[in-house]
Protein backbone atom coordinates (compact mmCIF):
# COMPACT_ATOMS: atom_id res chain seq x y z
CA UNK A 1 0.00 0.00 0.00
CA UNK A 2 1.47 3.25 -1.50
CA UNK A 3 1.25 6.13 1.18
CA UNK A 4 2.44 10.13 0.97
CA UNK A 5 2.93 12.93 3.89
CA UNK A 6 1.94 16.40 3.87
CA UNK A 7 2.84 17.73 7.05
CA UNK A 8 0.96 16.16 9.71
CA UNK A 9 -1.65 14.72 7.20
CA UNK A 10 -1.04 11.16 5.74
CA UNK A 11 -2.61 10.06 2.49
CA UNK A 12 -2.65 6.42 1.48
CA UNK A 13 -3.83 5.29 -1.49
CA UNK A 14 -7.29 3.59 -1.95
CA UNK A 15 -7.04 0.01 -0.97
CA UNK A 16 -9.77 -2.64 -0.16
CA UNK A 17 -9.35 -4.03 3.13
CA UNK A 18 -11.73 -7.01 3.51
CA UNK A 19 -14.17 -7.00 6.36
CA UNK A 20 -13.84 -8.54 9.50
CA UNK A 21 -15.98 -11.44 9.55
CA UNK A 22 -16.96 -12.76 5.49
CA UNK A 23 -21.04 -12.60 4.80
CA UNK A 24 -21.63 -15.17 2.08
CA UNK A 25 -22.80 -13.84 -1.12
CA UNK A 26 -22.12 -10.06 -0.09
CA UNK A 27 -18.67 -8.38 -0.88
CA UNK A 28 -18.02 -5.87 1.75
CA UNK A 29 -14.94 -3.85 0.82
CA UNK A 30 -13.42 -1.03 3.33
CA UNK A 31 -11.44 1.55 1.88
CA UNK A 32 -8.96 3.95 3.90
CA UNK A 33 -7.87 6.76 1.76
CA UNK A 34 -7.07 9.40 4.58
CA UNK A 35 -5.88 9.34 8.06
CA UNK A 36 -5.35 12.55 10.37
CA UNK A 37 -3.65 12.66 13.44
CA UNK A 38 -5.18 13.25 16.75
CA UNK A 39 -4.40 16.69 17.82
CA UNK A 40 -2.45 16.77 20.91
CA UNK A 41 -3.55 18.81 24.36
CA UNK A 42 -1.76 21.09 25.76
CA UNK A 43 -3.55 22.65 29.23
CA UNK A 44 -1.90 25.25 31.10
CA UNK A 45 -1.51 25.74 34.64
CA UNK A 46 -3.81 28.78 34.42
CA UNK A 47 -6.62 26.87 32.65
CA UNK A 48 -7.63 25.09 35.58
CA UNK A 49 -6.88 27.16 38.64
CA UNK A 50 -10.09 29.48 38.97
CA UNK A 51 -13.72 27.93 38.18
CA UNK A 52 -15.51 29.85 35.50
CA UNK A 53 -17.85 32.36 36.97
CA UNK A 54 -21.42 32.08 36.58
CA UNK A 55 -23.85 34.88 35.96
CA UNK A 56 -26.55 35.13 38.36
CA UNK A 57 -29.86 35.11 36.63
CA UNK A 58 -31.42 38.02 35.90
CA UNK A 59 -35.48 37.69 36.89
CA UNK A 60 -37.76 39.98 35.26
CA UNK A 61 -40.39 41.52 37.36
CA UNK A 62 -43.75 42.59 36.09
CA UNK A 63 -44.80 45.98 37.21
CA UNK A 64 -48.14 46.42 39.11
CA UNK A 65 -51.36 45.98 37.54
CA UNK A 66 -52.61 49.94 36.24
CA UNK A 67 -56.18 50.57 37.80
CA UNK A 68 -56.37 53.56 34.77
CA UNK A 69 -55.10 51.29 32.04
CA UNK A 70 -57.74 48.47 33.23
CA UNK A 71 -60.82 50.72 33.59
CA UNK A 72 -60.13 52.48 30.40
CA UNK A 73 -59.07 48.62 28.63
CA UNK A 74 -62.36 47.54 30.24
CA UNK A 75 -64.28 49.90 28.35
CA UNK A 76 -62.81 49.63 25.33
CA UNK A 77 -63.20 45.87 25.80
CA UNK A 78 -66.91 46.06 26.02
CA UNK A 79 -67.62 47.86 23.47
CA UNK A 80 -65.59 45.95 21.09
CA UNK A 81 -67.20 42.84 22.73
CA UNK A 82 -70.52 44.44 21.80
CA UNK A 83 -69.69 45.07 18.31
CA UNK A 84 -68.55 41.67 17.59
CA UNK A 85 -71.36 39.58 18.98
CA UNK A 86 -73.80 41.94 17.56
CA UNK A 87 -72.95 39.86 14.25
CA UNK A 88 -74.84 36.59 16.46
CA UNK A 89 -77.74 38.74 17.23
CA UNK A 90 -79.33 35.27 16.65
CA UNK A 91 -77.69 33.13 19.17
CA UNK A 92 -77.87 35.79 22.02
CA UNK A 93 -81.17 37.75 21.53
CA UNK A 94 -82.08 39.77 24.69
CA UNK A 95 -79.40 38.20 26.80
CA UNK A 96 -76.75 40.49 24.58
CA UNK A 97 -76.12 43.09 27.22
CA UNK A 98 -76.15 40.45 30.06
CA UNK A 99 -73.45 38.34 28.45
CA UNK A 100 -71.48 41.28 27.38
CA UNK A 101 -71.63 42.92 30.98
CA UNK A 102 -70.66 39.25 32.94
CA UNK A 103 -67.25 39.38 30.47
CA UNK A 104 -66.52 42.86 30.92
CA UNK A 105 -66.88 42.49 34.70
CA UNK A 106 -64.79 38.87 34.79
CA UNK A 107 -62.22 40.92 32.41
CA UNK A 108 -61.88 44.03 34.48
CA UNK A 109 -61.26 42.11 37.62
CA UNK A 110 -58.05 40.27 35.73
CA UNK A 111 -56.92 43.65 34.66
CA UNK A 112 -57.57 45.01 38.00
CA UNK A 113 -55.62 42.33 39.82
CA UNK A 114 -53.30 40.38 37.81
CA UNK A 115 -52.20 41.77 34.60
CA UNK A 116 -49.08 43.32 34.37
CA UNK A 117 -48.16 44.15 30.92
CA UNK A 118 -46.95 41.70 28.28
CA UNK A 119 -46.32 38.10 29.19
CA UNK A 120 -49.38 37.98 31.82
CA UNK A 121 -52.31 37.75 30.15
CA UNK A 122 -53.59 34.58 31.39
CA UNK A 123 -56.50 31.86 30.12
CA UNK A 124 -58.31 31.60 33.55
CA UNK A 125 -60.40 34.96 32.86
CA UNK A 126 -61.68 33.71 29.54
CA UNK A 127 -62.22 29.78 31.04
CA UNK A 128 -63.88 31.81 34.27
CA UNK A 129 -66.09 33.80 31.73
CA UNK A 130 -67.12 30.08 30.10
CA UNK A 131 -68.11 28.73 33.36
CA UNK A 132 -70.08 31.95 34.81
CA UNK A 133 -72.22 32.15 31.24
CA UNK A 134 -73.24 28.62 31.38
CA UNK A 135 -74.05 28.82 35.30
CA UNK A 136 -76.13 31.80 34.63
CA UNK A 137 -77.75 29.99 32.33
CA UNK A 138 -76.93 32.40 29.46
CA UNK A 139 -76.77 31.26 25.56
CA UNK A 140 -73.93 31.78 23.63
CA UNK A 141 -71.17 30.89 26.64
CA UNK A 142 -68.31 29.49 24.24
CA UNK A 143 -68.82 32.16 21.52
CA UNK A 144 -68.61 35.30 24.05
CA UNK A 145 -65.77 33.41 25.88
CA UNK A 146 -63.84 32.45 22.67
CA UNK A 147 -64.17 35.91 21.09
CA UNK A 148 -63.12 37.50 24.54
CA UNK A 149 -59.99 35.84 24.41
CA UNK A 150 -59.41 36.69 21.02
CA UNK A 151 -59.67 40.35 21.56
CA UNK A 152 -57.69 40.22 24.31
CA UNK A 153 -55.11 38.40 22.34
CA UNK A 154 -55.00 40.69 19.57
CA UNK A 155 -55.26 44.17 21.27
CA UNK A 156 -54.76 43.76 25.21
CA UNK A 157 -50.44 43.41 25.41
CA UNK A 158 -50.54 46.29 22.50
CA UNK A 159 -52.75 48.86 24.30
CA UNK A 160 -50.55 48.40 27.20
CA UNK A 161 -47.64 49.45 25.37
CA UNK A 162 -49.34 52.28 24.23
CA UNK A 163 -50.82 53.17 27.14
CA UNK A 164 -47.04 53.28 29.01
CA UNK A 165 -44.93 55.00 25.92
CA UNK A 166 -47.84 57.81 26.46
CA UNK A 167 -47.34 58.04 30.41
CA UNK A 168 -43.70 58.32 29.74
CA UNK A 169 -44.01 61.46 27.45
Amino acid sequence: MASASLGNLIFRSPAAVPARKAIPNCAILRSASLILPRPSLFFCRETFSRPPKATPSQKYVYPDPSADFASAETQKFKAELLKKLLKEKETFGDDLQMVVNVCAEIFSEFLHKQYGGPGTLLIEPFTDMMVSLKEKNLPGAPLAARASLLWAQNYVDEDWENWNSRSDE
